[in-house]
This record gives C-alpha cells, sequence and structure tokens, in this order.
C-alpha cells in the first residue's frame, strides 16, 4: 500500500491498510491510522496523529512547524480525528508552547483546495472550509461551521456552532452560534436557517433562534440587556443555551 517512490520514516506507525502515494513525505512521530489514504506529493511531519478513513490529496502539508516567530523547535503536536478530508495544497500546522502545544482538528470535516489551519487551533466536526478558507492562531471552530471561500479568521476568535462565513468575509471578532456574516470586517446578516434545516432544526426551534436573533441584533438593546433577555428565552428552550453560553465566553467581543 506504500508506493516504492514514497519515503516514509522507520519512526512513523502507519496501520496496516494506510495507503500512501508516489513522492509523499512521511517524517518521524506520525501515527496514522487504518483506511487513510494520502495521495502523492504529500508532506506529514510530526509529532502528528491521524486517524482512521482520512483522505489526503496532493501538495497538503500536515503537521509542520507552525508558522510563529516565537517558535524555537519544541516538539509540538498536530492531533486529528477520522474521516476528514484534506483536499490539495491545504496546510495544517502544529501548534506552540504559547497554548497547549496542539492543534486539533475533530472528525467529518472537508478542508478544500489551499484551506489553512493556523496553530493552536481547535476544529470541531462536520466543518467545511471552502477553498482558501484561512485560520490564524489559536482559533476555535464550532462543529458544523462552514466558511466560505477566502474568508480569513483573526487568531484567537472563536466560531460558533452552525454559523456561516460567507466568501470573502473577514473575521475580526468572535461570531455566535446559528448565524451568517458577510463582508469585511464581518457582520452579522442573517439566522443560518436552511443548514438548521438540513441539521433536522424543528421549526420552532428555528423560531426561537430567530428571536434570539432579533434581540440581539434588532432591538437596539445593550449587550448586557440582550443576553439577559435571552437567558430568560434559553430557560424555556434549550436551543438557545447555546447562543447565550457563547456570547458569555466571549473574549474578543462578538460581531455586531
Amino acid at each position: 500500500m506504500i508506493d516504492a517512490r514514497a519515503i516514509v520514516s522507520p519512526q512513523a506507525q502507519l496501520a496496516s491498510d494506510v495507503s500512501v502515494g508516489p513522492f509523499t513525505i512521511i517524517g518521524p512521530h506520525v501515527q496514522i491510522g487504518p483506511g487513510t489514504v494520502v495521495g502523492p506529493h504529500v508532506v506529514i511531519n510530526g509529532p502528528t496523529t491521524i486517524g482512521a478513513g482520512n483522505r489526503i490529496f496532493q501538495f497538503a502539508s500536515i503537521g509542520d512547524a507552525p508558522q510563529d516567530k516565537k517558535y524555537q523547535g519544541e516538539p509540538t503536536a498536530l492531533q486529528i480525528g477520522d474521516r476528514n478530508v484534506f483536499r490539495e495544497s491545504c496546510t495544517v500546522n502544529r501548534g506552540t508552547t504559547h497554548d497547549k502545544g496542539v492543534t486539533r482538528i475533530g472528525s467529518d470535516n472537508l478542508f478544500m483546495a489551499y484551506s489553512h489551519v493556523a496553530h493552536d487551533c481547535v476544529i470541531g466536526n462536520h466543518t467545511v472550509f471552502a477553498n482558501c478558507a484561512s485560520l490564524g492562531g489559536h482559533v476555535e471552530i464550532g462543529d458544523w461551521a462552514i466558511l466560505g471561500g477566502l474568508s480569513a479568521v483573526h487568531q484567537f476568535t472563536k466560531i460558533g456552532l452552525h454559523a456561516f462565513l460567507a466568501g470573502g468575509a473577514i473575521v475580526t471578532r468572535d461570531v455566535p452560534p446559528y448565524i451568517i456574516v458577510a463582508g469585511n470586517p464581518a457582520q452579522p446578516h442573517a439566522v443560518n436557517s436552511e443548514e438548521l434545516k438540513r441539521r433536522g432544526f424543528s421549526e420552532d426551534q428555528i423560531r426561537n433562534i430567530r428571536e434570539a436573533y432579533r434581540i440581539l441584533y434588532r432591538s437596539d438593546l445593550l449587550l448586557t440587556a440582550a443576553l439577559e433577555r435571552m437567558r430568560e428565552l434559553a430557560a424555556a428552550h434549550p436551543e438557545i443555551r447555546a447562543f447565550v453560553d457563547f456570547i458569555g465566553s466571549s473574549t474578543r467581543s462578538i460581531v455586531r
């Protein structure tokens, strides 16, 4: 399953059915789980752990050193879950000692061509990064979030679950769950209702989320007052709790 033209370090640990294409280089301290397919001309460095059933296309760079001038060669790590797809020329960097030292990617994510995940990012599950979507360091992305093509997220920013970044969006503040943002700088536009329908949210749940959005963005309330109104709504409607908790934990302030 390993092409004779590939270079695989003796210190790398690959499951018996891992496929490795020609001219790929896999360095030491790399672990790759069963059913993973690594295409041609890929570079994987470590310490990196890759789970089962992943697909890595040509020219991707996975687990190389962080693009951080403070990095001095410390043995930081990259951890990747299962069934992710990394398309052509994706770049994913390891963590730094200025955070937890680990970049983490969950499962069932799609990273389209030229997308970039910087050091110390935490990516959830079922996300989509369209072509050239890029993250600065220390970014957190919630489950089911979608990043449009050419979107960029500033370092230390958080993106909530089920959020949608329109193509070309420049995000410098936290994006709460469920909403669509667009522009430079990114601004809220609507609830991501079509995606919520696909994810099985009921009409009542979506209506409640729209009401929370109205309170936050259309009521002219100060953020503290809007948050208090949303807490009252969340007491009866659990789907609002993610909205409230996210805003309460925001450290960069939210898009408004």
